[in-house]
């Protein structure tokens, strides 16, 4: 007689697995790329046993956002409320690191939450940095307390949105660092940087197919590039949607010659910071000043290039992660001068701590454009790379 299989056992926390798997999936591809069958085979189900659990992709996103925050509100909730701003930020930073896979979804595919739940996610997040401002501006009161927390955090979060790899305590001490660091910052300490700076302009738009870029990119950045139509962009141009077609082949296409707009400008400006400076402080500082400058005078774009490049097809991406990678090994170049003690994987970690404080810091500011924002914003990132 043969004998029956066993009975497979049905994990207690697979509903958990599945908001793991589902979060790395939604950070990585991104939340409309993304299928409900992918996530299920991450788990090693079948998608009708995912459906059991999330009644649709939804409701499973978010889940995950607001997992994401709420073990961020119960780190800093585990800390007494009279502990050292050193201990809050090493309970988020060992928290941000372990879950660094999923962490990325919160950056740029929680403008897809409904209202409600994009609201619920911004008060638990809003609770965060409360209690990290409160104890920054006990130990640290320069000004600019919740600036400088919100900062600290974006220094620890961008973990969550690159590959470099590094072992799991030494990224958090150098995490930790830098977050350390950027609330200890005088935000007056780069007065006057932003004056140093001249970017290159963007393009005026002078033909019909610069003129559906420059109209698809505000859109792309509001509402998401999966969500806008070409009907809208010929619409902000004044063109039927059949009209875009002669332009550009599709969507995606408009959304590449974005992205390498952007490249481009970001490569001109770090060309033109170096220009005539030769000592590598001078050089990283030029580096901070100029990408602060570009960040708040081409937000649009910028947003649009860091959000939607995990959408493309793997051949039309592959230009542009190659230009991204050759922007941060100035970086890490210019700083390993200043800084031999660190490997190429530990200062690649610090530049990119110091784009996140740049994001977060940018959205605190509302990317208002102002000489003393890119100021105080440029301070925050030299004290990331813990100048």
């Amino acid at each position: 007689m043969t004998a029956e299989p066993a009975a497979t056992t049905r994990p207690r926390n697979r509903k958990q697995l599945i908001v793991e798997a589902a979060g790395q999936m939604f950070s990585e591809r991104g939340y409309h790329a993304a299928s409900m069958e992918e996530i299920a085979a991450g788990v090693g189900i079948s998608a009708a046993a995912l459906y059991r659990h999330f009644p649709n992709k939804y409701a499973l996103f978010a889940e995950c956002a607001d997992v994401l925050v709420s073990r961020l509100v119960a780190a800093v909730d585990e800390a007494p409320r009279d502990a050292a701003l050193r201990d809050v930020l090493a309970a988020l930073t060992r928290i941000t690191v372990s879950h660094r896979a999923s962490g990325g979804l919160y950056r740029w595919e929680a403008r897809y939450l409904e209202r409600e739940d994009r609201q619920k996610l911004k008060t638990k997040f809003a609770y965060v940095v409360n209690r990290v401002t409160a104890v920054v501006r006990s130990e640290y009161p320069l000004g600019d307390e919740e600036l400088r927390a919100v900062a600290a955090l974006g220094a620890i979060g961008s973990i969550t949105m690159h590959h470099t790899s590094i072992a799991q305590r030494r990224s958090e001490d150098l995490l930790m660092a830098s977050a350390m660091h950027v609330t200890a910052t005088d935000p007056a300490a780069a007065a006057g940087s932003a004056r140093l700076v001249e970017l290159p302009a963007q393009p005026v738009p002078r033909t019909r197919r610069a003129e559906i870029l420059a109209a698809a990119v505000p859109l792309f950045a509001r509402d998401g590039f999966a969500t806008v139509t070409n009907a809208q962009i010929a619409q902000a141009v004044g063109l039927a949607p059949s009209a875009i077609y002669r332009h550009y082949p599709g969507k995606v296409d408009i959304l590449v010659a974005a992205c390498l707009q952007a490249a481009g400008l970001l490569a001109q400006a770090v060309d033109r910071s170096l220009q005539q400076v030769a000592d590598p402080g001078r050089a990283v500082v030029a580096l901070a000043a100029a990408y602060v400058a570009y960040s708040f005078e081409h937000n649009a774009l910028n947003s649009v290039a860091e959000a939607e490049i995990v959408g493309l097809p793997a051949d039309l991406r592959r230009p542009l992660i190659l230009a991204q990678r050759e922007h941060i090994a100035v970086w890490e170049q210019q700083l390993r001068t200043l800084r031999s003690e660190l490997d190429p994987r530990q200062a690649r970690l610090l530049v990119h701590a110091a784009f996140g404080v740049v994001v977060e810091a940018g959205r605190a500011l509302r990317w208002q454009d102002t000489p003393g924002h890119r100021d105080t914003v440029t301070a925050l990132v030299i004290g990331a790379l813990t100048l």
